[in-house]
């Protein structure tokens, strides 16, 4: 009988591609996400997106595979959805090598690498995984390739090319009203400090009230072909002190590449000023950026079968997972339920098993700032699903959505 977990396999070879946690948490293999973001030096409150930017968190359907460098600094001109200069950033600073060094935990100074966050990602047995590079036995290539096809080569990168948009003619409304409240809560009390309060504050809320961004995605996927991955095995990899090695790594920086995948745009149209704490205005820059990312990564996993993200299910009667609003779910999606199988040799496939559909009334919105703003399923935690067809699903079963 299926139990809980998908595979629970504690061999020597393979710890387990999915496991459940003690705690109830299930653990599944994700993408990897590195984002970026552009700064437009000298535009209107380019400094307070900046500023959010580096708050808004990698989403939690990916890993986190995030660099020290979070924005490229260019210019008044615009990109005109040109991704030229963002190819040009990443040739010249080396960045695909630095997202393959990042795998390995590579050393700056040293170079020396290990297997550790291959080890976590993967859920692999980490002395198996050593063995492995240092063998070329079927299985221990087995297991390299399969880490390379399912997690290295599942890396991306997103840079975001965010504007502002010049405010709308209602911020200067809504700042009069604050205003207007202010005066006259200082007739009626007679303390001219509700006047400066109302004065103070509605100037805060008219600069931010109304506060709109269009946002480009550019999207990359890190190149980890075999070509790529034999060279790096072989001739860069070291988990001791080998100048050879390191120098041979440092000096062809430029062989590892990003592949662009596609861009999506946005124009923040859909941002309310619902749940803006008024103490808070700049609440909206956070909200009008993270809600437009949000949206443009929901449609790059649409329009792109490989940036697709795999969501666990946490029950099945009824069926829930944790995924909403934010990654684009509607009554129409479909998602395809898939099984977990491991072949003789390592390798993890996934085989579909069903499909599922979201129940009407009961997706969650799992935005940024909806519960703030009291949005209609914002409290539900998960979206229950209705099974359109397979047989019996278990929980950790993985979820994908169908085009």
């Amino acid at each position: 009988m299926k139990r809980f977990i998908i595979i629970q396999l504690l061999t020597v070879v393979f710890a387990a591609q999915i496991q459940a946690q003690g705690d109830g948490e299930i653990k599944y293999r994700r993408s990897s996400l590195y984002s970026m973001m552009i700064n437009h030096e000298g535009r209107e409150f380019g400094d307070e997106i900046k500023d959010v930017f580096l708050k808004i968190p990698v989403p939690d359907k990916y890993n986190n595979h995030d660099l020290s460098v979070k924005v490229i600094y260019t210019s008044e001109k615009k990109l005109d959805k040109n991704h030229e200069e963002i190819d040009e950033f990443i040739r010249n600073n080396g960045i695909a090598s630095r997202m393959v060094g990042r795998w390995f935990n590579r050393d700056y100074m040293t170079g020396v690498c290990d297997v550790e966050l291959v080890k976590e990602r993967g859920l692999y047995n980490a002395s198996e995984l050593d063995k492995a590079l240092a063998s070329k036995t079927q299985r221990g290539n087995a297991l390299l390739e399969d880490a390379g096809e399912d997690l290295i080569g599942n890396t991306f990168l997103i840079v975001n090319d965010i504007r502002y948009i010049d405010r709308s003619k209602g911020s200067s409304v809504w700042g009069g009203i604050v205003k207007g409240l202010g005066a006259a809560a200082a007739i009626y009390t007679g303390e001219t400090s509700y006047m400066d309060l109302g004065n103070s504050t509605g100037d805060i809320v008219a600069s931010y009230k109304g506060f709109k961004v269009n946002i480009d995605t550019y999207l990359y996927q890190l190149v980890w072909d075999e070509e790529t991955a034999t060279k790096f095995y072989t001739q860069y990899y070291t988990d001791k002190d080998n100048k050879e090695k390191v120098n041979a790594f440092n000096n062809n920086r430029k062989m590892f590449k990003l592949k662009y995948v596609g861009s999506q745009h946005s124009d923040g149209s859909n941002t309310s000023f619902l749940g803006i704490n008024l103490d808070e205005p700049q609440q909206m820059v956070r909200k009008a950026c993270q809600r437009a990312i949000d949206e443009n990564i929901a449609s790059l996993q649409k329009n792109f079968d490989q940036f697709k993200v795999n969501t666990p299910l946490i029950s099945v009667s009824p069926l829930k997972a944790y995924i909403g609003l934010k990654e684009g779910v509607t009554e129409k999606s479909k998602f395809e339920v898939l099984e977990a199988e491991l072949s003789k040799e390592g390798k993890m496939t996934y085989k579909r098993v069903g499909v599922i559909q979201p129940k009407e009334n009961l997706i969650w919105d799992n935005r940024y700032m909806a519960s703030e703003e009291q949005a209609y399923g914002s409290d539900f935690g998960f979206t229950t699903f209705r099974k359109v067809s397979g047989g019996d699903f278990y929980p950790g079963m993985l979820i994908r959505e169908i085009k």
